[in-house]
């Protein structure tokens, strides 16, 4: 690093108090009032506006300098909307801007060229934000030639030191995207958003796409970024664990609104509003101590309402189990009941009751969620019900499996009864087998016997064919007789 560049940073680092500083001795960097963006609905041939998708629908909040923000919610609460108007990509629907006391509401692309210097983005895909035509040189010197800035010692060697900064080799100066992993673009990404030494950066879920061991990574570059060149950083994300690490402030977005604004310790120890709450309980806590300890997540029932027709009165209300009437009808304001914590709720968590005369619920406040009891805990009357009817169901099912298996082995017992008697009918017919033969062998020898009686037969054949051979004579002499008798008479 050379003099002057170890000067600015020695300057950079005076101006700009050190991040662990309280946020009231800071000045404001940059400062958002009712900040609005729509998108409209259009049908019909004339493409006449219908209906609008209600992004960000007013919300406020400011940024000190040297400091960082985290934004957390759900998936299109409109986080990255939020992020996108702010650097100006897209232009807001409503509300003011204001940077470093410059209001850039409505400065056209021009107006804005001198701003890009200061305001830079990092973008959720690491893939999609690099052009892969170009080489990594092309893409982090990209920001020189926009803006016509000539650094000191020439464009490339100020690229080879913007990557070995990020933790990349100078080497990859002429390389292409594809050949890099996704921590390794994201890192490139980053090097292009420093590249003009901006004063706020906008982070647009920087860690997302990578794997945990990148992700890490990729965090302590930030925050090591931020020490060395006082950056100021506005870092969107829904990794709870992630945003507690890096930020110093953080805001939680649903439907459009910021419903809770506080420092991390405050929101993390002691949440106010139901849905900051809600999503605290489901943040897991990595302590081997803690195993099996008494603990309650809150799940909440049903999905987001519609940005394109939000609810009325406070947008939480329909899955809020504190909702009532003034819920339903009038939106809170975002009022700071404790120094440093700003809550929009009628009825906020650790604090005093905003609406003490309105105490009944409202009817879908009382099945709006389910406590979910987490190691020892004792069953919460949520879930008796469905517990009792889970355990009737399991009785009913072993009820019916144990008559089953009662039929099976009266079946299986008569089968057998029956193959019993098969086998003892089987073995009194070969008893009286037995019996008989035993009987017949041990009858008298001087009976009789059919081989006797058989010969027997054979000796009168032999003397009735003998006979037959001695009368034939006196019959032949008969009949020669008889016809000595018939000639005589005819003559």
């Amino acid at each position: 690093m050379s003099e002057t560049k170890k000067a600015d940073a020695t300057e950079a680092a005076v101006k700009v108090p050190h991040q662990g500083s309280a946020p009231e001795e800071r000045d404001v960097l940059l400062k958002v009032q009712g900040l609005t963006k729509h998108f409209p609905i259009k049908k019909g041939i004339l493409q006449r506006q219908v209906a609008a998708v209600k992004a960000v629908d007013g919300i406020d909040f400011e940024v000190r300098r040297g400091e960082t923000l985290g934004v957390v919610g759900e998936s299109g609460c409109g986080k990255s909307t939020m992020g996108r108007v702010i650097t100006r990509l897209q232009d807001p629907t409503g509300g003011t801007i204001e940077f470093e006391g410059q209001d850039i509401t409505r400065l056209s692309t021009a107006g804005m060229r001198p701003l890009r210097r200061d305001i830079q983005m990092i973008f959720q895909d690491p893939y999609g934000s690099l052009n892969p035509r170009h080489t990594i040189g092309s893409i982090v010197s990209a920001p020189f030639r926009l803006q016509g800035v000539e650094p000191e010692g020439g464009v490339k060697k100020e690229v080879q030191r913007l990557l070995e900064l990020v933790g990349l080799s100078p080497e990859h100066f002429n390389r292409y995207p594809h050949e890099f992993s996704g921590g390794q673009r994201q890192r490139i990404g980053i090097a292009r958003a420093l590249a003009l030494k901006p004063k706020l950066v906008v982070a647009d879920e920087p860690v997302s796409a990578l794997d945990v061991s990148i992700q890490a990574q990729v965090v302590n570059l930030m925050d090591d970024l931020q020490s060395e060149l006082g950056l100021t950083y506005v870092i969107i994300a829904h990794d709870l664990s992630v945003v507690r690490h890096v930020s110093d402030r953080i805001a939680v977005m649903y439907l459009g609104k910021i419903v809770e604004l506080a420092d991390r310790t405050s929101l993390y120890e002691a949440p106010m509003h139901p849905y900051t709450k809600a999503l605290m309980s489901a943040v897991p806590v990595p302590d081997p101590k803690r195993r099996g300890a008494k603990s309650e997540r809150i799940l909440l029932k049903g999905d987001v309402p519609s940005p394109i027709s939000p609810p009325s009165g406070c947008r939480f209300h329909t899955r809020c189990w504190k909702a009532t009437e003034i819920c339903r009808t009038t939106e809170p304001p975002l009022l700071e009941l404790k120094p440093g914590q700003q809550v929009a709720c009628h009825h906020p968590e650790n604090a005093e009751d905003q609406a003490p005369q309105d105490t009944v619920l409202l009817s879908a406040a009382k099945e709006a969620v389910e406590l979910v009891s987490v190691g020892e805990t004792p069953k919460t009357p949520a879930t008796t019900a469905d517990d009792a009817v889970a355990e009737k169901a399991v009785e009913k099912a072993i009820a019916a499996e144990t008559a089953e298996k009662a039929v099976a082995e009266k079946t299986v017992e008569k089968a057998v009864a029956e193959k019993t008697v098969e086998k003892a009918v089987a073995a009194e017919t070969v008893e009286e087998a037995v019996v008989t033969e035993t009987a017949a062998e041990s009858a008298d020898p001087a009976e009789p016997a059919e081989a006797d009686t058989v010969e027997e037969p054979a000796a009168v054949e032999d003397s009735v064919v003998e006979e037959p051979a001695a009368v034939e004579d006196p019959a032949a002499e008969s009949a020669e007789a008889e016809s000595g008798r018939q000639e005589s008479t005819d003559k």
